[in-house]
């Protein structure tokens, strides 16, 4: 159980606990979840669950169990398929890679709403102060994608690197320019990377570099263990800023939260090196939009990659799509076949813990009896 810190949240969680209870003392529930579709790939693979049409896997078990389970990918403005069922379900299941926005306003039309589950790592989409406040319970798959998106970051920071992308398009379009692509290709060995965050994806990255023999460092709330900081050769570095303009190449690696909204704006991306690579794989709202198209455009950054963006699914007109030098995807790094199976299991054992009144794994919770979880408070 979180510590608490006052009073009034003392009594907050009281009430929340008997809500959670009362709502998992029984009886047939109503369960919405939200994914992207798989349309004509939802076939091609029979672990493809993370999809609509996959479902997570789950409906045989939930219908066996008597529990209504409807999915969709509608989940935008008054008239979608989501807000019709937001006055009378009881669970909302989401996912980080077309997440269904949880605003203080649904939340006060839900008046039946139990719990929030989040497929995946990452509930920045879903008003946490608002859910708190009302008694809610909002969990997610603490480490269910941790490897998925250590390796694609790792990806992309020789794609960036290398200059890769630029080579790739040669190839399909009939180009042989090799002067194009190396004037500004280079090797990893002896480059300075820098994580901004270091917890579960930040320490894996790190495990991964390390064979790279890069100059490793690190910024966090807290520092790794002695032993990982040894075997990493990685280290800490107290202030963000002092570090940031010491790297080659910057990696995101920390939640979207009131305080990192927007920390990667034109001021900050101004101090740091000429020529900069930055890979960002934790959320698209954490950096400026605009200032980091700019940055792409006059060389400031070099060279840009990631799979987030704000809003998501991104409109056609997004800045990122057309800035030079990028290597942008959809937000596909924590949805590997093998992640969404993770996942899955792991929604799954939580509906049965609710169903049950039983509590999940502590590391899960992201708000609990109406504290928020230390790395969003």
């Amino acid at each position: 159980m979180m510590a608490m810190k006052s009073a009034a949240s003392t009594l907050l969680s009281a009430s929340s606990v008997i809500t959670r209870n009362f709502h998992a003392s029984g009886g047939k529930k109503k369960i919405v979840g939200v994914f992207y579709k798989g349309n004509e790939y939802a076939s091609s693979n029979p672990n493809f669950v993370g999809c609509v049409e996959g479902a997570l896997g789950i409906r045989d078990w939930l219908e066996s169990k008597g529990h209504e389970y409807i999915v969709t990918d509608d989940k935008e403005g008054p008239n979608s398929e989501l807000e019709k069922h937001i006055p009378d379900l009881n669970v909302l299941i989401s996912t980080p890679f077309h997440p269904a926005y949880v605003t203080a306003e649904r939340i006060k039309k839900a008046k039946n709403l139990e719990l929030l589950l989040t497929a995946g790592i990452g509930s920045d989409h879903i008003d946490l102060k608002a859910a708190a406040a009302a008694g809610l319970t909002v969990a997610e798959v603490t480490g269910s994608n941790t490897v998925s998106v250590a390796e694609d970051e790792l990806m992309r920071i020789l794609i960036l690197t290398r200059n890769f992308v630029p080579g790739y398009h040669q190839s399909i379009t009939g180009e042989w320019n090799v002067a194009g692509i190396a004037h500004r290709a280079y090797d990893l060995e002896g480059k300075t990377i820098g994580t901004v965050g270091a917890g579960r994806i930040g320490k894996l990255l790190l495990q991964r570099l390390k064979p790279f023999n890069c100059n490793l460092l690190y910024h966090d709330r807290l520092k790794m263990e002695p032993e990982l900081e040894q075997e990493t050769g990685a280290k800490f570095e107290e202030d963000v800023d002092a570090m940031l303009p010491k790297c080659d190449v910057i990696v995101i690696n920390m939640p979207l939260t009131e305080k990192t909204k927007g920390m990667f704006d034109k001021n900050r991306i101004a101090k740091l090196k000429k020529g900069v690579l930055i890979v960002n794989n934790a959320r698209g709202a954490i950096m400026d939009t605009q200032a980091v198209a700019d940055a792409c455009t006059s060389g400031h950054i070099a060279g840009y990659s990631g799979d987030v963006w704000f809003p998501q699914p991104a409109p056609k007109d997004h800045p990122w799509r057309y800035m030079p030098n990028h290597a942008m995807t959809p937000h596909i790094s924590g949805t590997t076949i093998d992640a969404q199976l993770r996942y899955a299991a792991g929604v799954k054992d939580m509906l049965e813990k609710h169903f049950k009144g039983e509590d999940f794994p502590k590391q899960n919770y992201i708000v609990k009896a109406g504290e928020l979880a230390s790395q969003y408070r």
